[in-house]
């Protein structure tokens, strides 16, 4: 097992700005990602001209160009500030900023359980009508690390096996998971992906390690609040 899984504590960036701030912030990003959301699905879906296409294009460009006026120099990364609130809002899972995500909400069901909602339309696509593989290994990574760190611990992927029974219809669908097992640094946790009240399309197991320079188990540390999500 390498030492420290290719991280450090440095990683998590230490940003002072009250929490207050931050949940405005979390706010306005989330809206403007629900509306580029709706404007990828948008895109996939439209049957406009190709000249409405190109000055659809023209205004997005524009957009963009206004964003980059003031931006990040890299990745969003994860921070916290001293009241112990952490942001993450760059997860290609549940960033709150990223229209890329879905987003998903995990709900933790007390200490090594969760369990997911969300809606997946045509940004997420594989075969025809159904969600891409990838799609459902990326959401289940990520509902699956947050059960085994429960907010208490910083947990990264070791394995990831998954098991595809059947194909995952795009719509509404349910992830579940729970630690099925732990030894010193080491949680396995098991999970799954189903259209809700049916039978699970994927199943997957995973490994979860505590690098050898985060703590085993410490539950007041803002900066693991938001280490897998």
């Amino acid at each position: 097992m390498h030492d420290n899984l290719g991280m450090t504590m440095e990683m998590f960036i230490h940003d002072e700005i009250p929490t207050d701030e931050v949940e405005r912030r979390e706010k306005a990003v989330s809206d403007l990602a629900d509306a580029v959301r709706e404007l990828v699905d948008a895109t996939i879906r439209s049957t406009v001209a190709d000249e409405e296409l190109a000055a659809v294009q023209a205004e997005v460009e524009g957009l963009a160009a206004r964003l980059r006026a003031s931006q990040l120099p890299g990745a969003a990364g994860v921070r916290y500030n001293s009241e112990g609130r952490s942001w993450n809002w760059g997860n290609a899972v549940v960033g709150r900023g990223n229209a890329v995500a879905p987003p998903v909400d995990i709900v933790h069901d007390g200490f090594g359980n969760a369990h997911a909602e969300m809606t997946l339309g045509a940004a997420y696509e594989g075969p025809p009508g159904m969600v891409h593989g990838g799609v459902s290994a990326l959401m289940l990574d990520q509902i699956m690390g947050e059960t085994a760190s429960g907010f208490r611990r910083l947990t990264m992927t070791g394995t990831l096996t998954l098991r595809y029974r059947r194909p995952l219809p795009l719509g509404p669908v349910r992830m579940e998971a729970r630690i099925a097992r732990e030894e010193g640094r080491k949680i396995t946790v098991e999970a799954r992906i189903a259209v809700p009240g049916q039978d699970a399309a994927v199943e997957a197991t995973g490994l979860f390690l505590i690098p050898s320079w985060a703590p085993l188990d410490e539950t007041d540390q803002g900066w693991s609040r938001s280490a897998e999500g």
